[in-house]
């Protein structure tokens, strides 16, 4: 059996799913970084389909870059954070796929201030 690799944003300064994020995914090979998906998240938080899956994942180190800083951006209008009190622009996440028959979900739990992360399943 295949393994996948999967992701979802919680904004925990409003308590919900962070909708309309963008996120890439990348793998870092040698000196040369590989660009391999670039996504957003729906009103769940999450991507519509696994970022990897089956045949795609493969063992090696990979990056996910959450672009926190436009997503906060375009709440600040109406949420306690203004503009230019946001502190991250992109959040990344950099990880080691061992063993392809695996499930990975790396998730971000993020605030314009603070993040965390986790290697879930």
């Amino acid at each position: 059996m295949s393994g996948k690799l999967s992701t979802h944003v919680l904004d925990t300064a409003r308590g919900r799913p962070a909708a309309g994020l963008k996120i890439q995914l990348w793998r870092i090979e040698s000196e040369e970084p590989r660009l391999l998906k670039e996504t957003v998240t729906n009103k769940d938080g999450r991507t519509e389909t696994p970022l990897l899956l089956g045949d795609e994942l493969k063992p090696g180190l990979y990056e996910l870059v959450f672009q926190v800083g436009p997503y906060f951006q375009g709440l600040s209008h109406h949420s306690e954070a203004k503009a230019e009190e946001i502190f991250f622009g992109d959040v990344p996440v950099r990880f080691r796929i061992l063993n392809s028959h695996e499930n990975y979900h790396v998730p971000l739990l993020v605030s314009p201030w603070s993040y965390t992360t986790y290697r879930g399943s």
